[in-house]
């Protein structure tokens, strides 16, 4: 080996021993950002976003910041209000070049494992979303030209953009699914709708449950699932005790030996209003064959609830909290959406969540023969 050689080894060997690995360091340069306005550093906090670091951009659209973590982590870049997901760890140097002009918000970042991980999803994510926008614009330009079609443009074009959705989806799964190892897996897990993929996410939770355990967001994140797989198709339905319309207890064993529909509603909740008449309809028709329904609202006004009881002409048992998301049978059964409902056999157990119109009639037809 000759000596120039060698001293080149010596060089790089110097300059990787030189690394900081007590920080990671992000370099950005964005195209149409204003020279000398803001950009941002966000750490995730649970739910919350804190701001970290600040910074401006150079005439050339560039900027760089260092922080340190305990661990790998989120990080959020903003700017002219856009935002682009990272994930870091102490000793990352990552690269990340954006296009404030670019209302897809896409990003390219690259410099680290979860970085690359990162940028493997949103590759494949944004070729769907290019599609679908192309579809979406598809619709507005035709409507456009045929504005009195709408509904039956929209109608036939809905296919194919749930087609796309649906897709994504399932290639959003797949990358979590294929990446238990990584944050980026975590992050697209997280893209999902849990109502949608229930069973696959809690899945998912099983098989993350010794990894990134020094992660806040993957710690929720398990706390959740493992509430949420409580009340699963399958599971024994967790029993509550929660005052009734009249201010009596009423709990959810006094039905045992029926099957029993729990509905999660509220009288300001517009679907649940207007998917009342399906269930009137579907306890009117098998209220005799050992069925019934438990209302269980998160209304905050009284009033009003008794009000939509009798102005629905629901005529089952009906109990609340009177607080909102936060009571604790809503919590129990993980509710964040509504109407949400669970359909409870003879024996507690859970037979199915949120049938609805022809589909809990085609069920409870199936099933109460």
């Amino acid at each position: 080996m000759n000596r120039i050689n060698y001293l080149l080894i010596l060089l790089c060997m110097a300059l990787a021993s030189c690394k900081d690995s007590s920080k990671f360091v992000i370099n950005g340069e964005f195209k149409n950002a204003a020279p000398k306005s803001k950009v941002y550093l966000f750490g995730l906090k649970k739910d919350n976003a804190v701001a970290l670091d600040s910074t401006v951009f150079s005439d050339k659209g560039e900027f760089k910041f260092s922080h340190s973590t305990p661990g790998v982590d989120f990080f959020r870049i903003t700017a002219d209000n856009h935002e682009y997901m990272i994930i870091a760890k102490n000793g990352d140097v990552i690269k990340i070049t954006a296009d404030l002009g670019d209302k897809t918000l896409a990003y390219h970042i690259s410099g680290a494992r979860e970085a690359d991980k990162l940028q493997e999803l949103n590759t494949t994510k944004n070729e769907y979303i290019v599609r679908i926008n192309a579809i979406q614009t598809e619709f507005e330009e035709t409507v456009a030209t045929q504005p009195d079609q709408r509904e039956m443009i929209m109608e036939q074009i809905k296919p194919k953009y749930n087609a796309e959705v649906e897709s994504l989806n399932k290639t959003i799964l797949k990358f979590a699914q294929d990446n238990t190892e990584s944050l980026a897996g975590f992050y697209a897990i997280n893209l999902l709708n849990p109502a949608e993929y229930e069973k696959e996410v809690v899945e998912y939770s099983d098989k993350i449950k010794s990894s990134f355990n020094d992660n806040a967001a993957v710690t929720e994140f398990l706390k959740k699932m493992a509430g949420l797989k409580a009340v699963q198709v399958g599971q024994i339905a967790p029993d509550f005790t929660i005052d009734g319309l009249d201010g009596k207890p009423v709990k959810l064993s006094d039905f045992k030996g029926k099957y029993v529909l729990l509905d999660f509603w509220a009288s300001w909740c517009t679907p649940c209003r207007q998917e009342n008449p399906n269930l009137v309809k579907a306890y009117q028709q098998f209220k005799d064959k050992n069925f019934t329904v438990l209302g269980i609202s998160l209304d905050k006004d009284v009033a009003a609830w008794k009000k939509a009881i009798t102005d629905d002409q629901l005529t089952w048992n009906h109990a609340g909290e009177l607080k909102d998301f936060e009571g604790p049978t809503v919590r129990l059964y993980q509710i964040e959406a509504i109407p949400s409902s669970f359909l409870i056999d003879p024996n507690g157990k859970i037979l199915a969540k949120n049938l609805r119109g022809e589909e809990l009639d085609a069920f409870l037809n199936k099933t109460l023969r």
